[in-house]
């Protein structure tokens, strides 16, 4: 009787595709407010959430922050929601990294 091995191929996994979190400059959202932003969903230090703050105020956009697909667009919602519910304009999107 002849025995048949088998190998279990182990399938092979990508690494998830990441994305960007990017905030936008606007005219109306004050330095503070985008710092606090910075703070609360990105674990941003003082120093790092005014240099990010700067750049967005200088550049147009600064990106905050790069995760899964899921992460990232939970991290968006959650920056609209609470620029909306203390009256601020402040956008906030996503963009996907080159493979």
């Amino acid at each position: 009787m002849t025995k048949t091995v088998l190998k279990l191929a182990k399938p092979k996994l990508k690494k998830p595709k990441r994305f960007q979190v990017i905030l936008l400059n606007d005219d109306y959202t004050t330095m503070d407010f985008v710092i606090e932003v910075l703070r609360r969903f990105f674990d941003k230090s003082n120093e790092d959430a005014e240099e990010i703050m700067l750049k967005i105020h200088l550049e147009g956009e600064s990106v905050c922050g790069i995760y899964s697909y899921d992460v990232a667009h939970t991290k968006i919602s959650q920056v609209i929601e609470f620029s909306r519910k203390n009256q601020q304009p402040l956008m906030c999107i996503l963009r996907g990294l080159a493979d």
